[in-house]
């Protein structure tokens, strides 16, 4: 017996509402990641932790040992692969630099290294030089981000990506004040030569040095990071 035409037309409705319903619902991480902003820096929920244990080489355990001669509180992480080419390999999370700072992730252990030692030796001296205060807090943007640069959809990987870059935003003085990079690179002539005090002993001691005189994106911080050369802007 044939399918009465009724029954062939109710079949048809249920069958493309089916349909429908498994289009919205096929492709959840495309949606939820905006159709896929950072096809190239993709990463999953959990890092894979590697086969290769941190701090074997040398060269890392002599930062390490740095770091410690330096009187940083500090501890050693796993390596991790964070998919989409992000790693963090013989990084540290800091914990005491005798200032604290937001923000803090993994950090490799040159960069976190160098940031200590900027910290102890330009940023606190600057602020007694220029501001007349002691700082009491670092603002920052954070280390790790698996991400290209300028968290564009195409690129090459941001130096975050690798744990090997820190953004700076400002620093809270023992007064209260805040002096930020958004505003006081241009503001104040007390703030304009704290900050840029900063950004030439940065350039000393990191691989690269980005700042507001950059580009629009760098209006509001310093970026650090222990690639390049003393490229320095």
């Amino acid at each position: 017996m044939g399918v009465p035409a009724f029954l062939k037309l109710r079949i048809l409705v249920v069958a493309s509402a089916a349909l429908a319903l498994s289009a919205c619902f096929g492709a959840p991480e495309a949606m939820k990641n905006g159709g896929g902003n950072r096809p190239t820096a993709s990463k999953p929920n959990r890092p894979q932790v590697t086969q290769t244990p941190s701090f074997t080489s040398a060269e890392a355990q002599q930062c390490a040992f740095d770091l410690k001669q330096a009187g940083v509180g500090f501890t050693p992480l796993p390596n991790e692969d964070h998919g989409g080419g992000c790693t963090s390999i013989d990084s540290v999370k800091l914990l005491d630099i005798g200032t604290p700072v937001s923000g803090l992730g993994a950090m490799t252990c040159p960069l976190a290294k160098n940031f200590a030692a900027w910290v102890q030796y330009a940023v606190k001296p600057a602020a007694r030089k220029y501001l007349g205060q002691e700082v009491v807090k670092i603002e920052t943007f954070g280390t790790y981000s698996c991400r290209n640069i300028y968290g564009g959809r195409s690129g090459r990987m941001s130096q975050h990506a690798f744990s090997n870059a820190i953004d700076v935003s400002g620093f809270l003085l023992a007064d209260g004040r805040r002096v930020m990079l958004d505003g006081g690179w241009t503001g104040e002539k007390s703030s304009q030569d704290f900050l840029r005090a900063l950004h030439k002993s940065g350039c000393r001691r990191f691989g690269t040095v980005l700042g507001p005189d950059y580009n629009a994106a760098h209006y509001n911080h310093f970026h650090f990071d222990m690639s390049g050369n003393g490229y320095c802007r």
